[in-house]
C-alpha cells in the first residue's frame, strides 16, 4: 500500500508565527513534494492570516513527527487528508 499526504496549515498572524513555521519547514524539507502558500493581497492592506498547502513524501512516520511540531506554534492550525491506494 502506498499513502499520500495532504496538510493543511492556517496561520493565524503570518507576522508573529510564520518565520518559526519557515524555520520547521526548512529542517524538514526533505519530507515536502509540493509547498503552496497563499493570503489575501490587496491594494491596501496585506492579510495577517495565511493558509499553506504541503504535500508531503518520504517516511510517513516523518510525517507525523512533522505535524506534532507543527501542532507545538501558537497560532497555526493543522489539518490533513490521507490517501491510501
Amino acid at each position: 500500500m502506498k499513502e499520500t499526504r495532504i496538510i493543511g496549515l492556517l496561520i493565524r498572524d503570518r507576522i508573529k508565527e510564520a518565520g518559526k513555521l519557515q524555520l520547521l519547514l526548512t529542517r524538514n524539507a526533505h519530507l515536502i513534494k509540493t509547498r503552496l502558500g497563499f493570503h489575501e493581497l490587496n491594494q491596501n492592506t496585506c492579510s495577517r492570516a495565511g493558509v499553506v498547502i504541503l504535500h508531503l513524501t518520504g517516511n510517513p512516520q516523518e510525517w507525523t513527527a512533522l505535524e506534532e511540531e507543527i501542532s507545538q506554534i501558537g497560532g497555526v492550525e493543522i489539518q490533513h487528508m490521507s490517501f491510501i491506494y
